[in-house]
């Protein structure tokens, strides 16, 4: 095999898709979907009730995974209604503070489009879901610190309400263990805008993930408490063309710390990194953000406390495959993203605020996170500095990939890039999209790749020096 076309294999399995088969799983309870959010509408109509998600490429629409990205399915919508400076009192309980703040600094707006609950899940998911209702326990030290007996599903679907900072903690980790696939093999490529200036490259590469939680025949035993494996391999810019890191994550962040191994081009040897869970700023977007802000929030929740504050409307960037068809220049614009290149939905959002535990420092003294209640992925992420200032604001952005082949094939709506801006700077970062321009803008792919892939051993073995 050669190492450096990523050991790509053939899936030697495919499980049922989600759809039909989804709704007959064991309902969570009165009014819950399988995953557990509010399956119904709201009074008002403009957020419909889930039938089963967005499983299959739309009739009269085609698509060849192998060959380009997905289209916009949904490319057909009228506008509803335009969010700008001159009408953003009238929207602004719709919006988080960070965006609003975006809007009235940078001219950003928002076009707000009909909404589409195109999440869905594979029926070995909903099944594990059903049965972490019971299992799941947070560490008895706190939340924080990890959760135990949940494998292969959200582990909490259905929150303990009672306790605002023990329903925060299970919210931190239905975020940090969403369904985004088993093995995920996708593009990323970085821009850095500065000075209103044009967009630089701050890397390119691709993401190999294995997200062993969600694989089908894993065990409690054999996952040992590793979440995910990711390798990522740059290819550019050319200073970087031959870095590699393997990162582990995990479930308990004491018992069982992230690992991170990198080798850089030209010295030679694997080295392990400094942690890549909380504020380094991070390499790749040019310390415009830090590690921890990567998806709204990743690594480790060990330094927060977790509190739950409710459940909103919220107009969120949702179902954004029209991103695919822009090129990095047409994308970035001097003090934004391109708005016109988004799709904004009123989707119902759980609202989860994190505040410094005593003791431990971070850059970021809070932060306040909107989570899909479909996804349980965060959509919006709001952050204040030590001095209670605004910071940061990032979006995650996620996009429609139905009934792909791979191991087990991928139903619905997974995230597809992220944006963090420095509310204070006015620079910005886009982490890991996919983009028009064709180097980059490999597909996507949800195959089983080679686990040995993901073991620093291999790493420095095969590196080139």
């Amino acid at each position: 095999m050669n190492r450096r076309e990523f050991g790509i294999l053939s899936a030697s399995s495919a499980l049922t898709l989600a759809g039909p088969t989804a709704m007959a799983a064991p309902a969570l309870g009165a009014g819950l979907t399988p995953f557990g959010s509010e399956a119904a509408g709201n009074k008002a109509g403009t957020i419909p009730p889930w039938t089963g998600g967005l499983t299959s490429v739309p009739e009269g629409m085609s698509w060849d995974p192998t060959k380009t990205q997905p289209p916009d399915f949904f490319a057909s919508d009228k506008m509803l209604y335009k969010v700008d400076q001159s009408n953003l009192s009238q929207y602004a309980h719709l919006l988080s503070e960070g965006v609003q703040d975006l809007i009235r600094k940078t001219g950003f707006y928002i076009k707000v489009y009909p909404t589409h609950r195109t999440v869905a899940y594979p029926d070995h998911v909903l099944k594990s879901i059903a049965l972490n209702v019971n299992r799941a326990k947070l560490d008895a030290a706190g939340g924080r610190l990890g959760f135990t007996g949940g494998l292969g599903g959200i582990p909490f679907p259905i929150l303990d309400t009672t306790d605002p900072y023990k329903a925060g903690a299970q919210l931190i980790w239905n975020h940090l263990t969403r369904w985004t696939g088993v093995y995920v093999n996708s593009q990323l490529t970085a821009f850095v805008v500065e000075g209103g200036g044009k967009p630089i490259l701050s890397a390119t590469g691709t993401n190999h993930f294995y997200y062993s939680y969600y694989d089908p025949n894993m065990t409690s035993e054999k996952l040992d408490g590793v979440l995910y494996k990711l390798l990522n391999i740059s290819s550019g810019p050319p200073t970087t063309v031959g870095n590699e890191l393997v990162h582990w994550g995990s479930i308990n962040p004491l018992k069982r710390p992230n690992q991170s191994w990198q080798v850089l081009a030209g010295q030679g040897r694997v080295r392990r990194t400094p942690n890549l869970s909380y504020d380094t700023p991070a390499s790749q977007a040019d310390g415009v953000s830090n590690y921890d802000e990567y998806y709204g929030f990743t690594g480790s929740p060990e330094e927060y406390d977790w509190r739950l504050i409710g459940k909103q409307e919220m107009l969120i960037p949702y179902n954004n495959n029209k991103i695919f068809s822009a090129t990095a220049a047409q994308f970035h614009g001097p003090k934004s993203v391109n708005p016109e290149f988004l799709r904004w939905e009123l989707h119902r959002c759980w609202v989860l605020e994190a505040t410094l535990h005593p003791g431990e420092r971070n850059v970021m003294a809070k932060r306040r996170m909107y989570i899909d209640e479909d996804m349980w992925q965060i959509a919006i992420t709001d952050t204040w500095d030590a001095k209670h200032n605004l910071f940061h604001n990032c979006m995650v952005v996620n996009a429609n990939f139905p009934n792909l082949p791979g191991f087990p094939n991928l139903p619905g709506t997974i995230f597809q890039n992220v944006f963090i801006t420095n509310l204070q700077t006015n620079n910005y970062v886009t982490l890991t999209g996919s983009y028009a321009d064709p180097e980059y803008n490999r597909p996507w792919n949800f195959n089983q790749v080679s686990q040995t892939l993901f073991d620093p051993q291999t790493m420095a073995a095969s590196a080139a020096y």
